[in-house]
């Protein structure tokens, strides 16, 4: 199982950057939605997987078991929220600049008010 998500984690990875380097505004929005799964599967990854276990120790309990660890769960939701925004932003902006420029070309976009009149 972590092999399979250690794996996918790497193709997300690849392919956002992949995506972020193209010359178009909608592949590098792509591209960061892409990332920012990676890096909450990352984040998921690295608070072991624990099948059936509770996520806090019992009251009571003397002998520390194996628990699932709550704070990269909490990670996650907090950066899914944020990465949410992010993205509705970008997307904002995205349009926003195609209404100005008639393009989402990266290299096209990056003239001077006077080159364009």
């Amino acid at each position: 199982m972590e092999l399979l998500l250690a794996i996918s984690i790497g193709l997300l990875y690849a392919a956002g950057i992949f995506m972020i380097l193209r010359r178009s505004l909608v592949r590098l929005i792509l591209g960061l939605i892409l990332l920012g799964n990676g890096a909450n599967l990352l984040i998921f990854l690295l608070g072991r997987i624990e099948k059936g276990k509770p996520p806090v120790i019992p009251e009571g309990s003397t002998i520390l078991e194996a628990y699932a660890d709550p704070l990269p769960q909490a990670l996650i939701l907090t950066a899914i929220v944020i990465s949410f925004g992010l993205q509705a932003f970008a997307i904002i902006l995205v349009k926003r600049a195609y209404r100005v420029v008639k393009t989402d070309d990266i290299d096209e976009m990056n003239t001077t008010e006077e080159e364009l009149v």
